[in-house]
């Protein structure tokens, strides 16, 4: 089986397009940084280093020093796909973070987005 493209993509390429779809909707860089350490498990200096290394995503998913539990409670629809349903790990973990940041551009509350 093929992996798809994006799992070879820089986390950094796409980065400032979370932040831009964020900040357009009134949201800040710190907040999708939030999400990001929420997910993750990165500290905000390791979550620097990963961009500056140019890390793909594969990667970036695989060294997370921790996985936060409560993202299985992550629910909803991106690019047409029931996150919850995917089957491949890392894609799902990539959808997650996407549905994240959707949900912050849409001004849900940041307790509510990280399960709090």
């Amino acid at each position: 089986m093929t992996k798809h493209n994006i799992y070879k993509m820089s986390v950094a390429k796409v980065y400032p397009y979370y932040v831009t779809k964020a900040e357009k909707k009134g949201r800040t860089k710190a907040e999708v940084d939030e999400i990001i350490r929420w997910l993750t498990g990165y500290s905000q200096e390791e979550l620097e280093e990963q961009l500056n290394k140019q890390t793909d995503f594969e990667t970036f998913f695989a060294e997370a020093p921790r996985l936060n539990p409560s993202r299985a409670l992550i629910k909803g629809v991106v690019c047409g796909v029931r996150v919850e349903d995917i089957k491949e790990p890392t894609m799902q973990e990539i959808r997650y973070l996407d549905k994240l940041i959707d949900e912050l551009a849409k001004g849900k509350a940041m307790d509510k987005i990280l399960r709090k």
